[in-house]
């Protein structure tokens, strides 16, 4: 072929954070120096810092697998060198998570497991000896202290980290694994639930919880959680109810959401809805049948306005190499594990396990994304920007130093002070679009009226969404 053909540029391996700019989204491929790195979590500090810590080394289930710790400072554009900072010689030690004490500590929590032996095969599954540890760190992460065992019933598992509820408890999703020929389809979900700030704990059992793991707690109203939870049965996420603060718990039910027997993680976000993060992908139609699909993509955001039982926006964020049908089991690389949080400023923040394990990837991007609010430019936006200013994500709009958000009555107001009809308590001058309304064009047909004026639009300001530096992938 005679034609000049100029090469899309990779996202690099280094940590530099990438801005596509079809897709506007940022991201990045975390350095990973060891064979193998999954299940990795996201924390936020109070100095805007982001962590991401994995588990790391040859092979899941080997002795020189340990966590480790990478670190995004908040006026930097590149992820830190990651380092381990666990180191039992004799475990597996995986599934970390992140957890900031109302003290200021960071706990890591993660499992530790027997390590296989490689001379014995047989040895390969051995969840049912893990216990849960922690490690504190009291700078930041900067440096970790001692590991202390915190849960040491045989076959102790987590993945998610610890909750603070409305009324100050703690609550803790575990699951125990058995060593049997179940391949963990007798794996049972177990609350921790601490009313002392994590000095003491006590166990509650979720009922009919057989192959329901991995579970991610989320409160919706005082008191009302509810947990989505992976299956073991390679079919749908599964979804519990408790409406006493963790006391007691529903049978989990399918929700419509898939699920190919891997991790997920749910958050409630600032604007009150639930959003989740998994493989959208089921093999299996028989609940009680445990099922081990080797495909883990792709990668699917979703939304849900009712307490996760509907949930009408979903977007992917890794289609992994696009292959259908059976192909997918051994052209897609697995991209698995997926984490997700959101900050202080609205950005939500995603990592998950890429390419086979061999990378940690992260992206960044706000709800109005997730949702395809900003799929036509200038319209249905959070804030009001100029043409000049089209081409960069704003946080949300903040009024007076508030955040504000859209009116939930399927209508224009001019102002925001009544908590019944808009989700924000702080008072807002301009009109805020209804997500109810349906037609994003309604917001560029009141603009032409006159009806949002410049003057309004200046009364709202937002700051820039993206980290500074960042470059541009197009």
């Amino acid at each position: 072929m005679s034609h000049t053909i100029i090469d899309l540029p990779p996202v690099g391996d280094d940590g530099r954070l990438y801005r596509d700019t079809a897709l506007n989204f940022v991201e990045s491929l975390i350095p990973n120096p060891w064979n193998s790195c999954h299940a990795p979590d996201l924390l936020e500090l109070g100095n805007g810092d982001l962590l991401c810590c994995w588990f790391a080394g040859s092979c899941e289930g080997n002795a020189d697998v340990s966590i480790a710790v990478s670190r995004l400072s908040e006026d930097s554009s590149q992820w830190e060198t990651p380092v381990i900072v666990s180191d039992d010689p004799t475990r597996s030690e995986q599934n970390p998570s992140l957890f900031l004490h109302p003290n200021g500590e960071i706990w890591l929590m993660y499992t530790a497991q027997v390590s296989r032996d490689p001379d014995n095969p047989t040895s390969d599954n051995l969840q049912g000896t893990a216990e849960i540890r922690r490690k504190i760190s009291r700078d930041n992460g900067r440096t970790w202290e001692a590991t202390e065992t915190m849960f040491s019933a045989p076959g102790s598992f987590c993945r998610q980290k610890i909750q603070i509820l409305s009324n100050g408890r703690f609550i803790f999703n575990n699951f125990r694994c058995a060593i049997n020929d179940s391949c963990m389809g007798d794996d049972y979900t177990v609350l921790q639930l601490s009313d002392d700030q994590g000095k003491t704990w006590r166990s509650v059992m979720m009922p009919g919880s057989r192959g329901r793991v991995h579970g991610n707690i989320v409160e919706l109203s005082p008191g009302n959680l509810i947990c989505l939870l992976r299956s073991r049965s390679a079919d749908h996420i599964y979804r519990s109810e408790s409406h006493d603060n963790g006391e007691t718990w529903s049978v989990p039910e399918p929700t419509v959401l898939r699920n190919n027997n891997a991790s997920i993680t749910a958050i409630r976000l600032q604007s009150g809805a639930v959003c989740v993060v998994y493989n959208d992908v089921a093999f299996n139609d028989e609940p009680e049948r445990t099922v081990w699909p080797d495909q883990r993509c792709p990668v699917v955001l979703a939304i849900s306005e009712d307490g996760g039982k509907t949930w009408p926006w979903r977007r992917i964020i890794e289609h992994g190499e696009g292959f259908i049908g059976p192909w997918n089991d051994v052209n897609n690389r697995r991209y698995e594990y997926p984490c997700l949080i959101q900050g202080k400023d609205g950005r939500i923040h995603v990592a998950y396990a890429w390419g086979y394990r061999k990378r940690i990837k992260y992206l960044c991007m706000d709800e109005a994304w997730i949702r395809g609010e900003k799929l036509c430019k200038g319209v249905g936006r959070w804030d009001f920007l100029s043409d000049a200013d089209a081409g960069i994500f704003p946080a949300r709009a903040t009024c007076n130093g508030r955040n504000a958000v859209p009116c939930t009555a399927g209508k224009w107001r001019d102002s925001c002070s009544n908590a019944g009809i808009c989700r924000s308590r702080s008072r807002c001058r301009i009109p805020l679009l209804s997500r109810h309304l349906g037609a994003e064009a309604s917001l560029f047909r009141l603009y032409s009226q006159g009806r949002i004026t410049e003057k309004g639009s200046r009364m709202c300001h937002s700051a820039p969404f993206f980290f500074g530096n960042i470059q541009e992938r197009n």
